[in-house]
């Protein structure tokens, strides 16, 4: 009986033991997979945790730009070899000049010799109950002698002297003195226009700019500097009588067999009237050719040979002699191996050997500098076919899966945008810009 008391014990310890180990096995959870990184134990129920970023605009947020749909969108079925816009005004306003000065105060023989903006305005307003105030130091110094005028003249002559900026406070009775202001410029309507001046202004390192499409007006901030630039390209703008621009599609070619794409049978398939030049460059060639080669029957000759993707459309505009530029990347998928290339424009139309034509040079470039060039001639209505680029140009990898017979083909087409006087734009009907009517319309513009 004794034995049998032991054995139940015994029993009972052994039960009490396993259901403590089953207790404990439900306890410790059971993972399929473990995944160790940086010292984290991850599984599929884990939430993910992130380094912590630099407080920078996102990529995608930088990338963003209400001109981009405007730059990378070509309608060619309506496209307007030459077009006239009528001469409007473009005005550069300050902002932030606070009150007007009092009017009834005048200056007669002031003179100041080697004194700061601040010193020159305390001596000129001693007496007054106007007081200066300097929100930035300003260290220039300066002299001269103002013989008569009214002090809101006087006032901005010697702010303008030292180039400085003033704004009045009339209920502190205060001038305030800074060296940078704002500005607004005011827009023709034209979009080609807007385009062609904000790439100007890009162009002079102009990077804080504002633009309100609706109401076609820009704003930056800047210094004297500043100032002096965009006035003087303001003026340029506005006496150039010519905007030149540039419809661009890039397409990428594949060809379907073990051989490169045979350009010869351009001739054959459209004749040999309708490709006018061959300008040879470092790399590829550029061929000029006439409205017949668009880009519909450029794409349907090659799609017999290779197969054609368009990685790339915009357009740009330049005043006429300026230079410009297109960014694939701008106007393309990131992962574009050819969104490293920029295209470049110089242009100018007039006359050239006793003839109207568009004189360019379209220059190829990378990061790693200029991959080709070529000086083009070209008259109104011709198109450009620059062909020959290997795409193993882009390529930054010791091998790849391209065929070394792929390569780049740009199809160009130059517009002229003529820029007259208003009264004179209402007696040009769009019938009679066409054909000879057209270019004798350019030549009487000469």
């Amino acid at each position: 009986m004794k034995n049998l008391k032991i054995f139940y014990v015994f029993m009972l310890a052994i039960l009490c033991v396993g259901c403590a180990a089953r207790q404990q096995e439900e306890q410790v959870p059971q993972y399929d997979t473990i995944n160790v990184v940086e010292n984290f134990v991850i599984d599929e129920n884990s939430v993910p945790i992130f380094p912590k970023k630099a407080a920078l605009t996102t990529d995608t947020a930088q990338r963003f730009s209400i001109d981009l749909p405007k730059r990378c969108t070509v309608d060619w079925d309506n496209q307007n070899v030459v077009s006239v816009v009528p001469h409007e005004k473009i005005e550069m306003v300050r902002l932030g000049v606070g009150d007007e000065l009092p009017s009834d105060l005048k200056v007669s023989d002031y003179e100041f010799k080697e004194l700061s903006v601040k010193e020159a305005l305390d001596k000129l307003l001693d007496g007054t109950d106007i007081s200066v105030v300097e929100d930035e130091d300003l260290t220039e110094t300066i002299s001269g002698t103002i013989t008569s005028g009214t002090l809101s003249d006087t006032v901005e002559l010697i702010s303008k002297i030292g180039r400085a900026y003033y704004s009045y406070d009339a209920i502190n009775a205060e001038i305030h003195l800074k060296n940078r202001a704002k500005w607004m410029i005011k827009m023709p309507y034209d979009e080609n226009i807007i385009m062609a001046l904000l790439d100007a202004l890009h162009g002079a390192d102009m990077r804080n700019l504002i633009v309100d499409w609706q109401d076609k007006t820009i704003v930056f901030e800047g210094n004297y500097q500043t100032e002096r630039e965009v006035a003087k390209i303001i003026s340029e703008f506005a006496s150039k009588k010519y905007l030149l621009a540039w419809d661009i599609d890039v397409y990428r070619v594949y060809p379907r067999t073990d051989n490169p794409i045979i350009w010869m049978n351009l001739l054959p398939a459209f004749g040999d009237k309708n490709i006018k030049m061959s300008v040879p460059g470092v790399v590829g060639r550029a061929l000029v050719v006439s409205p017949e080669i668009n880009t519909k029957t450029l794409q349907e000759f090659l799609s017999q040979q290779a197969n054609v993707v368009l990685i790339s459309q915009g357009r740009f505009v330049i005043p006429n002699g300026w230079q410009s530029r297109f960014d694939i990347g701008q106007c393309s998928k990131e992962d574009r191996l050819e969104t490293d290339l920029t295209i470049g424009a110089l242009g100018t139309y007039g006359d050239y050997g006793g003839m109207n034509k568009i004189d360019a040079k379209i220059v190829l470039r990378t990061s790693n500098g200029e991959l080709s060039s070529f000086n083009i001639p070209s008259s109104v209505g011709d198109n450009y076919v620059i062909i020959g680029i290997p795409t193993h140009s882009f390529v930054t990898t010791p091998e790849t899966l391209i065929s070394p017979f792929a390569e780049l083909v740009v199809f160009m087409s130059p517009r002229l945008i003529s820029i007259i006087d208003a009264p004179d734009a209402k007696n040009v009907a769009p019938d009679q810009l066409v054909g000879d009517a057209l270019r004798a319309f350019l030549s009487e513009e000469e």
